[in-house]
């Protein structure tokens, strides 16, 4: 049998509920005399001004605490960040990265989520597949936006096929009922050549134009594929010429927002814009880097910033030899930073490997896939100088574990040399460069294995 309520593990120090001796064991059964079914629930019940917690102790005991809060959050800590399960994702999508991982890893690492509330709490995309009408009146009277939509295709027909759930087509009619309840959104295409491509690519982007501006951004980014396909759809890489023929139609959409809406709305991860071996599009044209987190504009705003970071920054001159490492894509780009670097710091010797990916495969080339295993096999017996930075991006959020449970201090035991964490900003490689005992605190990101729904 399931226990009551919520349970509490922890509570905020100074906090109203370390006042009223709630403390961790305690379980959390309703506010205002409502059950709480998630953090959702938790947020809005909490932010009146006079709220009654009914809290389930230990030992049996039920207290029923009347707490003049001014709508301050009363500071409890609970044993899941959504305070529910997390949904699950219930599509076979032909593109899927999970399904490409080989066997053996960690099983959280396995797990497909679906769930619209991680798209609002953390930038997770959803397909809308598994949401019923109860979802969406939630996300409407909550405002949980911008809500972050895996689209893929405007065509009911082939969505069905791409993502293999038969729902997969008719639920492309949630986006208009969120269009016309006003909540914002960005889409995501993940382009499968021979699928989405070309002409579909064009409608897909024509139809969801319509729902500018409340659809904010549409992201395109090419499908990745790893040496574990076996028994999976056949896919192909995106190559120069796709990527070129990608780029000329976002950008014609681009033109036609532009004119109607005033944003450019269809962007093309960098990774295309690399492979399509075109430049990238200066900082105007990204509207305010509204799809980081989906590789657009990462490096156009990391060239801006350590170029703002080194025209702030003096140097400590503190001679040193300083290794960094890339994926291959973007190793060219991340060359030019460093060089631009050791100009500013003429006492730093820096040196740049790019690393290629052998775990997943030669067509996985993005920097945040590569694994210990790849470091140790390409930087063993390498003279890496004094240190060795690598991006928080390939480290599982909030720990020093790359994806295969290598951990930080292992490299630093195997390669014989201090490994720093750096965090994603331009300002971050200024500042670890220049600085020996630079802490930046790097935001940890979860590694992009987020389900490419």
């Amino acid at each position: 049998m399931a226990e009551k309520g919520h349970l509490i593990t922890g509570v905020e120090p100074g906090s109203i509920a370390e006042e009223m001796e709630i403390v961790p064991g305690d379980r959390l059964i309703a506010v205002n005399d409502h059950e709480i079914e998630d953090v959702f629930d938790y947020r809005y019940h909490i932010s009146a001004e006079y709220i009654t917690l009914l809290i389930l102790k230990e030992n049996g005991e039920e207290w029923e605490l009347e707490i003049d809060s001014g709508g301050e959050d009363p500071g409890l800590i609970f044993e899941s960040g959504l305070m529910s399960d997390y949904r699950s994702c219930s599509n076979k999508c032909i593109f899927c990265f999970i399904d490409q991982m080989p066997e053996g890893m960690r099983d959280t690492l396995y797990f497909k989520d679906d769930d619209s509330r991680l798209s609002f709490l953390q930038g997770n995309y959803v397909t809308l597949t598994n949401m019923k009408q109860r979802d969406l009146q939630r996300i409407i009277d909550f405002r949980l936006e911008p809500i972050n939509i895996s689209v893929h295709t405007t065509n009911p027909e082939l969505r069905v096929k791409m993502l293999h759930n038969r729902f997969a087509g008719t639920s492309l009619r949630h986006i208009r009922t969120l269009y016309d309840a006003g909540i914002q959104m960005n889409g995501q295409v993940v382009l499968c050549k021979g699928w989405n491509d070309g002409e579909e690519l064009s409608r897909t982007l024509r139809d969801l134009l319509e729902y500018a501006p409340l659809m904010q951004s549409v992201s395109v980014v090419p499908v990745g594929l790893t040496d574990f396909r076996k028994g999976l759809c056949p896919l192909e890489p995106v190559e120069k010429e796709d990527a070129r023929e990608t780029i000329r139609i976002i950008e014609e959409i681009q033109r036609q927002a532009m004119e109607r809406f005033g944003i450019h709305f269809a962007h093309a991860s960098d990774e295309l814009y690399l492979t399509a071996e075109l430049p990238l599009p200066e900082e105007g044209r990204y509207d305010g880097y509204l799809q980081l987190e989906n590789g657009v504009g990462m490096l156009r705003l990391l060239d801006n910033e350590v170029d703002e970071a080194l025209e702030r920054t003096d140097s400590l001159r503190i001679p040193e030899r300083i290794s960094a490492v890339s994926g291959m894509l973007a190793g060219p780009w991340v060359r030019r930073q460093l060089e631009k670097i050791g100009k500013r710091f003429p006492e730093k010797e820096l040196t740049l490997f790019e690393v290629p990916n052998r775990f997943f495969g030669s067509m996985i080339t993005v920097t945040g896939l590569l694994t210990g295993s790849d470091l140790l096999k390409e930087l063993s017996g390498k003279d890496l100088g004094d240190r060795l930075l690598l991006p928080v991006n390939m480290f599982r959020s909030g720990e020093e574990v790359l994806l295969d449970d290598v951990t930080r201090a292992e490299l630093e035991e195997k390669l014989g040399v201090r490994c720093e964490i750096i965090g994603s900003s331009g300002a971050d490689l200024v500042n670890a460069v220049n600085d020996p005992d630079h802490s930046s605190d790097p935001v940890y990101e979860a590694y992009e294995l987020k389900e490419e729904n």
